[in-house]
């Protein structure tokens, strides 16, 4: 139930910053002691129980009944130790979330007496229902099973009083029902085609590990205010507001001195992620007022999406105990800055290399070349896959708003990379490399660091930058799970160096040397990939036009990118790379499509109840007391009335105008809206909400906006966005 705009705001005067007490400053201390890591492993279990968790973990190779059995006693006894008394697996559903299903350790024994258990059965597998999961098909609705089966790659932890088991959930059949599945394949599969291209240069590499580091962009909105919209309720963002008149232009707010209450939520946020072991390092104010950044180290993919998941469920706890909301959406607020979560990828090796970093001299930097052209190569010849795994409602408003990367997908690398991989394309002869020609070539390879030493720039309207060490893809919107993007960029690497490696092994056998041919490859890879190299403004109009030359796609909107999952090609991607099935690929695109559906008629139901019971009645209201005005003048002042009354007949007709706009603009949603239900298939109702409904809506929150500006301070019923973004 919404409060009063009144209320709200005297709500918000009467807060103080919630104090905070760190338990020690050495923040060492205390880091990851909610957190059943391999430290707190040795503590508790035998060597022998140790190492083949170890074994699983690093070589995925399963853990015997006895272990496990082990495993899930000393887990159990830890957790009792840090106050739980449940357990849940705890997984990664396609909700886009995560979830739950808390169980006791208590099993009752006899004389009326329980005791607390927990063994390597209820440890390794669970059985939740399923039935109410999207699935997109892969089951039945009447078939509920459904299996979360442990993930020891990912520490147990413990939250509350529950002790969180990382998990996959599959169906009965083995379909993948979660994000976090079709990851561990991915990255699976990326291990295995860069160990075996890390031969050529180092043979002690046996392992090659995905990393992530993510950027979690947010809003902060005190509570009451938040209480106080029902759209922010509902959808999560602020539907129609006028533009306030200092917002972000000033850029005061960007690494600006951050809040008191948000440093105190800041505080006791930071503390709560360390003890979960979270390497949350980072936090700043970003460009819109009241929005803010944290940043971790990078980890392990796998690891590093868990962290991001519990983080945002931090971010929420925490908020709600410091009398905040925070806003995860992409677009919060219409007009302002939205909300990514910056992707930073890269590879690295068991022997301590990161495989996207240069070294100090030809040969590995030529290791280097081959694993960053071969990246280039991928994202060119799947650029609109990636481009479909971050579409959602939300960064439907975010991506080519001046403000994030467009919706085309392009690679920024620098001018001096790109000027290096140009020559090298160029050098490189069709036949055997001479002498000279190889000797120019170490010169050039050579002095990679020696570029990248002033390459250190960041283009912010590329969706996929090159920033030194690592990729960064930009285009993630701020509520997304990294999984879905991972997968993708992993499985699209993976691909690209395992016909690499096949391609390169070709011309050995046919005489070439081993450089010779990895420098005749990538300079083929150079060539077929130079159109998804940008350098220049990715938010300007010639650049959508220049983009269009090269062939490189404009997927606008979520419908439009989602059919790229329809094509066989992608079909077949991901199961030749063993990664998804293609009825989890369809799967995906329904689960997706109805998604997208459902939040848009979320949107478009609250837009028109708002503007019939909040902002019609605030309106007539407004106009009725015109008219009182107007009819007093009369009364008093007779036929001289109408030289007093001017302004006011005129803001009677403005206001009527608009009246009669908001009426017929909520008339004309809600047919296109139910005209938008009634399509044949999910992909032709979700492109009627695309195109045809979100114009609508547009419209009608323009009208509310003109409204807001005409209407009585005092009578208009929302919070407004000068008061969001900075009553604090």
């Amino acid at each position: 139930m919404s409060i009063s705009r009144k209320q709200a705001l005297q709500d918000v005067l009467e807060r103080t910053p919630r104090i905070v007490e760190r338990p020690d400053n050495k923040i060492s201390n205390y880091y990851g002691e909610n957190v059943f890591n391999l430290s707190r492993m040795r503590e508790y279990l035998t060597d022998e129980a140790c190492d083949g968790i170890v074994d699983a973990m690093e070589n995925h190779t399963s853990i015997s009944r006895a272990i496990a059995d082990q495993v899930a006693s000393a887990m159990k006894e830890w957790a009792i130790s840090r106050g739980a008394t449940h357990y849940t697996h705890w997984f990664q559903p396609l909700t886009g979330a995560t979830a739950e299903k808390h169980d006791s350790f208590i099993t009752p024994v006899a004389n009326g007496q329980v005791i607390e258990k927990f063994d390597g059965s209820l440890l390794v597998q669970q059985e939740p229902d399923a039935s109410s999961f999207p699935n997109g098909g892969i089951r039945n609705t009447f078939e509920a099973r459904g299996y979360t089966l442990w993930d020891p790659t990912s520490p147990a932890f413990v939250w509350g009083e529950t002790l969180c088991i990382p998990t996959i959930f599959i169906s009965y059949t083995g379909f993948a029902l979660d994000n976090k599945t079709p990851l561990l394949k991915a990255l699976a599969r990326v291990d295995d085609a860069a160990t075996s291209v890390c031969q050529y240069f180092d043979k002690n590499v046996t392992k090659v590990v995905a990393t992530l580091g993510w950027e979690q962009e947010y809003f902060l909105v005190d509570k009451a205010l938040h209480a106080a919209r029902p759209d922010l309720q509902m959808t999560g963002r602020a539907i129609f507001g006028a533009t306030p008149a200092k917002g972000q232009q000033l850029d005061d707010h960007y690494f600006g001195s951050i809040p008191a209450r948000a440093t105190a939520f800041m505080k006791e946020f930071e503390l709560e992620c360390h003890k979960l072991g979270i390497p949350v390092t980072t936090r700043h104010n970003e460009v819109a007022p009241n929005q803010f950044e944290c940043a971790p180290v990078f980890e392990e993919a796998n690891l590093a999406n868990d962290h991001n998941l519990m983080l945002m469920e931090v971010l929420e706890q925490v908020a709600r105990k410091h009398n905040f909301r925070v806003l995860l959406h992409e677009k919060p607020y219409p007009g302002l800055n939205g909300s990514g979560k910056h992707n930073n990828w890269s590879l690295g090796t068991n022997t301590g290399v990161n495989l996207l970093k240069p070294g100090n001299n030809p040969k590995t930097n030529l290791r280097f070349l081959t694993f960053f052209v071969n990246t280039l190569a991928a994202l060119e010849k799947h650029a609109d896959i990636v481009r479909a795994c971050i579409a959602s409602v939300g960064n439907d408003h975010r991506l080519g708003a001046n403000e994030a990367p467009p919706a085309i997908i392009s690679a920024f690398i620098g001018s001096q990379l790109s000027e290096l991989l140009d020559a090298l394309e160029k050098s490189i002869k069709a036949g055997k490399l001479t002498p000279e020609d190889k000797t120019a070539l170490k010169l050039e390879i050579g002095r990679i660091p020696e570029v990248l030493l002033d390459n250190t720039d960041r283009n912010r309207t590329s969706p996929f930058a090159f920033t030194g060490n690592k990729f960064e893809l930009r285009a993630v919107g701020s509520t997304a799970n990294c999984a879905v993007p991972m997968t993708v960029l992993n499985t699209i690497v993976a691909e690209q160096l395992t016909d690499f490696k096949v391609a390169v092994d070709a011309r050995i056998e046919s005489g070439d040397k081993k450089d010779d041919a990895i420098l005749k490859e990538l300079q083929k890879l150079i060539s077929q990939s130079k159109a998804i190299r940008f350098e220049g403004n990715g938010y300007s109009d010639e650049w959508v036009k220049e983009a269009k030359k090269r062939g490189l796609s404009n997927l606008k909107n979520t419908p439009e990118a989602l059919e790229v999952f329809n094509r066989k090609e992608v079909v077949e991607l991901f199961e030749a790379q063993g990664v998804l099935r293609k009825e989890e690929v369809a799967a995906r695109v329904e689960v997706e499509l109805e998604n997208y559906i459902l939040k848009r008629q979320i949107e478009c139901r609250v837009l028109m109840n708002m503007s019939r019971n909040m902002i019609l009645p605030a309106a007539v209201r407004f106009q009725s007391g015109l008219l009182a005005n107007v009819s007093q003048l009369n009364d008093v002042l007779g036929k001289d009335a109408g030289k007093y009354s001017e302004a006011q007949v005129e803001l009677i007709k403005k206001a009527g105008q608009l009246i009669q706009d908001l009426h017929g603009a909520c008339d004309q949603l809600e047919s296109l809206h139910d005209e938008a239900e009634s399509g044949k298939t999910q992909m032709v109702n979700a492109r009627m909400f695309a195109e045809k409904v979100v114009p609508s809506m547009e419209h009608l929150a323009g009208v509310c906006g003109a409204l807001e500006m005409l209407v009585d301070d005092a009578d208009w019923p929302l919070p407004k966005f000068s008061e969001l973004l900075f009553t604090r």
